[in-house]
């Protein structure tokens, strides 16, 4: 998970001057229905949190690990919230085995975590580092023994510095790099790691990463949406056939940070309309059209001139078993002729419930962006991969008895229920996350745990959450409150 929410930021760069075509995609909150007629899951819905490495690991300079963006980011001063860095983190690379405890005794039955690029292929390509499977081997088999589905992701957001030195996502040869990185994955690990997601939420990883330089690795450039853009979709097409070919016997897919663009304003507010539709094809169809229509949509064909080549849409468009979708809180939006973009962060409305980062808690956003899916592109089977709260940002201790996450976790998969009910393939919901983790640029500040963790002491303390959500585990049974 990253603190992105662009309704708390202003997307900056020239990069959505084609922002008014047309008014189809995201025109305000819809009017939907979130309640379930039965609050039963199926017996065979997977229960699960997520996690990733980076944010968790520690170790860094372990068993031959090579660095990673992340590593030299945050070591870069005024980077990081707090100052910290996640050399520790919640040191789960010594401690995976405390971890795969905890999941196994809220008797969950799948674990979403990732792999580091730079632990296998310390360069990000050329020899492999025996020492960095072997650990991943460790973890899927200690999830295997207990029951548990391990779900990997190839790539959240820590390329290897060594790829980044060469240009990173900017060039070309980092998409068949990903694929190399793949195949290793398919061919050492695909016997018994059977669900592979290839990326974790790229457009964030493009935006904050590249356009506003507020994430690894750090740049400003509004130039680099297109090349980015393009070369992660392309990267992710070519690492689903490198593990088809690989192994046959695997499920693959990839993990979307989806949201609703909504005028500030609300629909009637045409000229933000203009400006949300705008944002939505940059965010959400420019990751959506290319894997599952194998197309772009309008306002990104300037970026993205000279960087697409004759084939490259019918690799981009590949099968997948399921979509991941990570969902925290819809975009508001308005026109701003001022800015370099005509876009700017807008505001929910007045009175609208707000998390820690002063997003707008709003399920109906998620019921939106499943609907979406259903409607337009083809209701494939799905996964929620991320969905969950953070603790209000401070130095404080953690809040062990944190009804509003339960709340916030409850009311969300209400809405997934109702559309299930509706005809969604929903497959499984993963919370974010096990335990307090290092929040990327927000350091130590923000905490979305089921479990806390003393960073002093290294102690473990599962909170309310944690009790709750292993009872909705047990029994599928969602609670009414």
């Amino acid at each position: 998970m990253g603190d992105h929410g662009m309704s708390r930021r202003a997307l900056g760069g020239g990069v959505l001057g084609a922002a008014a075509f047309g008014l189809a995609g995201c025109q305000g909150a819809p009017s939907v229905d979130l309640t379930p007629r039965s609050r039963q899951f199926p017996q065979d819905f997977q229960w699960g949190v997520a996690t990733a490495a980076f944010q968790t690991e520690g170790s860094l300079a372990a068993d031959g690990r090579g660095p990673s963006v992340w590593d030299v980011f945050e070591r870069q001063p005024g980077r990081i919230k707090d100052g910290s860095d996640a050399g520790t983190a919640t040191d789960s690379y010594r401690r995976y085995a405390e971890d795969v405890d905890l999941i196994a005794g809220a008797g969950l039955d799948a674990f979403r975590f990732s792999i580091a690029w730079s632990r296998v292929l310390p360069s990000g390509g050329g020899a492999i580092n025996q020492a960095g499977l072997d650990h991943y081997a460790r973890l899927v088999d200690a999830l295997l023994v207990k029951g548990i589905a391990p779900y990997a992701t190839l790539f959240h957001w820590d390329l290897p510095q060594g790829l980044q030195d060469k240009g990173g996502w900017a060039v070309r040869d980092t998409a068949s790099r990903l694929a190399d990185y793949a195949a290793v994955i398919g061919e050492r690990l695909g016997d018994r790691l059977k669900r592979i997601i290839i990326l974790n939420e790229a457009a964030v990883h493009t935006v904050f990463g590249h356009v506003l330089g507020e994430h690894a690795p750090g740049l400003k450039d509004a130039d680099l949406l297109g090349p980015v853009t393009h070369h992660l979709n392309l990267g992710q097409g070519l690492a689903i056939q490198a593990l088809r070919a690989a192994r046959g016997d695997l499920s693959i897919g990839t993990t979307m940070a989806l949201q609703p663009c909504r005028p500030d304003g609300g629909p009637l507010a045409v000229w933000n309309r203009l400006a949300s539709d705008g944002l939505d094809q940059i965010w959400n169809r420019a990751w959506l059209d290319p894997l599952l229509r194998g197309t772009y949509p309008d306002a990104m064909a300037d970026a993205l001139k000279g960087h697409v080549r004759d084939g490259d849409l019918a690799i981009t468009r590949q099968p997948i078993d399921f979509l991941g979708v990570n969902y925290y809180a819809p975009a508001y939006v308005r026109l701003d002729l001022k800015a370099p973009s005509r876009i700017a962060q807008g505001e929910p409305p007045r009175g609208a419930e707000r998390d820690a980062f002063g997003r707008q808690i709003d399920p109906s956003g998620l019921a939106e962006v499943l609907t979406r899916l259903r409607r337009d592109y083809g209701n494939p089977p799905l996964l929620i991969t991320e969905n969950g709260a953070s603790d209000p940002f401070g130095p404080g201790p953690a809040i062990l008895d944190d009804a509003f996450r339960i709340q916030y976790l409850r009311r969300h998969l209400q809405a997934v229920k109702a559309a299930m009910e509706a005809g969604s393939p929903i497959g499984g919901y993963f919370a974010w996350t096990l335990v307090d983790n290092w929040e990327w640029d927000l350091g130590y500040t923000s905490r979305f745990g089921l479990v806390a963790q003393d960073r002093a002491t290294g102690t473990r303390t599962p909170k309310a959450s944690y009790a709750w959500f292993k009872a909705l585990a047990r029994t599928g049974l969602l609670p009414e409150r």
